[in-house]
């Protein structure tokens, strides 16, 4: 019956007749060696791109290609046309997976010649999206069809403007027309969103789940402002609008909100690190997500991708925009090939060259020569892939981390590489700091190089994340707790500040009662002498002594004997120091003379000031003090 509608009444909507085999009734009406032919061109062409085509259970690309045919009236790929192809998609008369092998059939039959390669997608989603006044929504689609953003940036844009239109139709609809707005409209907008929750003004709340509700963070207040002012400033500029206000000042950032605002790199711990580079270089075929056609990507690839993640320090995006012959090998300044056995070469340098970012321009960085390795390794089986669009840049170009004609996404990583390693390093996906992330090991990596025992300078640092600026490269370069302890240490900031002094107690005075008649008891050993006086840090002159009846010389005799008695008690005391007694310490003569002419008047505490006793000016530098830091002798 399908048949016979077929060929008599030109019926071709097969999609609505629920499932039956398309591909023999397409053998059916163009005969098996015709449509056989035609899928074995499409075959050939798809696994040379690396599709593991061929098995038995392979179903979809013929019964894709028979329905495709069916509704074309044709067996031919050179009758298959681009609008063929947007048909499929527009009516959407396929569903799942046959989707994709769609896409696959279409750059099968774009690379022979009959038709135009699937459109890029990006961006696409944030055009389906309407909401506010008419006129409001025709301005925000005359700035993206006029912007020179990148697709999906240009897409976020043009999703807050329109969240901004259902805000405006909600509680300012005569102020709908981007030409009525004042400043006193930017005043209300930025009120309402510093009070707006998840879900506010959005078109659908499918999967913002738990967030529905919170308090927007403060990146996403900045988001939507940053994109306001993006749109007055562009329709300023291109004289769409007259200049009523200045974006930058109506729609600033508040500093509630800025406050909460900087970058803030995330490392990982040195523990989880390691373990996860230990998964990623133990990596096998069973550690790899598994489809039900198999391994989606092949293990060279996997682990390709993964030991760039870990020792590139790169941004996903970054990663995904690798091209072929990224890696170059030298030696001593001379480039090698990478074929050459000078490639395993202890001094053989591996560069890594990186395409142009968001931060500046194209640029080569030394890596691990096992990354050159590892690439090498992917690169001699990768299969020949077509040249695929850099969306930044705008060329055609031979992606590396590519199969099957197309690139890896800029989420492969995040979604699977990642869970990957956790999984096998049996760390948890997340810490205390949240998930981890991508990008997480860049900042990772950065601290490590800056706190290593040899440490690269920030300039250099700089240099090697592809940094235009090195105020960015201090983000990444956090000081590890380890190398601030050691400096810390080495800055001795304890011994510098807190002084100890040696104080001898004559038992004997003690316990005889020669106390109670005024016998000294208590001796500060000063190390050039003792001093008896029981309020030794109170004493202005304590690190200048100046002939105090106090003061006890060890080279009397008095003090010899002192030191002769076997019976007396040690302990320490600690004294605090002042600026100019720390640095009559610390710098030496000059500083003690200063200290000496400053205490010329001062009474010493046996009453008489230096000055009367007759002490001169300046003193023979002696040793002062014994420090220790110890409490307990």
């Amino acid at each position: 019956m399908a048949a016979q509608a077929y060929l008599l009444g030109s019926f071709t909507e097969f999609h609505r007749l629920g499932s039956f085999q398309r591909l023999n009734l397409s053998r059916r009406i163009f005969g098996c060696e015709q449509v056989d032919d035609e899928i074995m061109r499409v075959r050939k062409v798809l696994a040379q791109w690396g599709y593991q085509l061929g098995r038995d259970e392979d179903t979809l690309l013929p019964n894709v290609l028979g329905q495709l045919f069916l509704f074309n009236r044709s067996p031919h790929l050179a009758e298959m046309s681009t609008d063929l192809f947007d048909r499929f998609r527009t009516d959407r008369m396929l569903r799942g997976a046959r989707m994709n092998t769609l896409y696959a059939v279409q750059r099968a039959v774009a690379e022979l010649g009959f038709c135009d390669p699937p459109r890029a997608r990006t961006g696409e989603h944030s055009v389906r999206a309407t909401g506010g006044a008419p006129v409001w929504q025709q301005w925000a689609d005359r700035w993206h069809a006029t912007s020179t953003l990148t697709p999906r940036p240009r897409g976020h844009v043009r999703s807050t403007l329109l969240k901004v239109g259902r805000w405006l139709a909600a509680e300012h609809p005569e102020e709908a027309d981007p030409a009525d707005w004042t400043r006193q409209t930017c005043a209300a907008w930025v009120a309402a969103l510093d009070r707006m929750n998840v879900g506010d003004y959005v078109q659908r709340t499918a999967g913002l789940g738990d967030r529905l509700g919170k308090p927007l963070q403060a990146s996403s207040k900045e988001g939507h402002l940053a994109a306001l002012r993006r749109f007055f400033d562009d329709c300023h500029e291109w004289e769409w609008l007259p200049r009523r206000f200045d974006p930058q000042r109506a729609l600033a950032t508040p500093r509630s909100i800025a406050a909460l605002l900087g970058p803030d790199p995330r490392m990982i711990a040195d523990d989880i690190w390691a373990k996860l580079l230990w998964a990623g270089l133990n990596l096998r075929a069973e550690d790899l997500p598994v489809t039900t056609s198999g391994h989606f990507y092949p293990l060279e690839l996997v682990r390709a991708v993964t030991v760039t993640w870990l020792f590139a320090g790169l941004r996903s995006n970054e990663i995904a925009r690798l091209r072929t012959g990224c890696i170059r090998w030298q030696h001593n300044d001379i480039p090698i090939a990478a074929d050459c056995d000078q490639t395993q070469a202890r001094d053989a340098v591996c560069l890594l060259d990186v395409a142009t970012n968001k931060t500046g321009t194209a640029f080569a960085k030394p890596v691990d020569p096992l990354l050159g390795q590892v690439i090498d390794a992917w690169q001699a089986v990768r299969p020949d892939q077509p040249q695929l669009l850099d969306r930044r840049t705008g060329e055609h170009v031979d992606i590396l981390f590519a199969v099957r004609a197309r690139r890896i996404s800029t989420g492969y990583i995040n979604n699977t590489v990642i869970p990957m390693l956790c999984r096998k390093a049996g760390v948890p996906d997340a810490d205390v700091r949240g998930a981890i992330t991508s990008h997480r090991a860049r900042s990772t990596i950065a601290s490590q190089l800056y706190n290593a025992k040899e440490p690269m300078t920030l300039f250099e640092l700089q240099a090697w994340l592809g940094h235009r600026s090195p105020q960015s490269t201090q983000f990444y370069a956090k000081i590890s707790p380890n190398t601030l302890a050691r400096a810390y240490t080495d800055a001795g900031y304890f011994a510098r500040n807190v002084r100890t002094i040696e104080v001898l107690v004559d038992r004997d005075a003690v316990t005889s009662g020669q106390t109670a008649a005024g016998e000294p008891w208590q001796f500060y050993d000063l190390g050039h002498g003792y001093c008896t006086y029981t309020f030794f840090e109170q004493c202005p002159h304590r690190m200048a002594c100046a002939r105090c009846d106090f003061y006890t010389p060890k080279d009397s005799s008095k003090g010899q004997l002192l030191e002769a008695k076997d019976n007396l008690q040690r302990m320490l005391a600690s004294v605090p120091l002042t600026d100019d007694e720390r640095a009559a310490v610390d710098d030496g003569q000059t500083a003690l003379d200063q200290l000496l002419q400053r205490l010329a008047d001062v009474p010493t505490p046996a009453g008489a000031t230096p000055r009367e006793i007759g002490a001169p000016a300046t003193a023979t530098l002696l040793p002062i003090i014994s420090v220790n830091q110890g409490k307990s002798g």
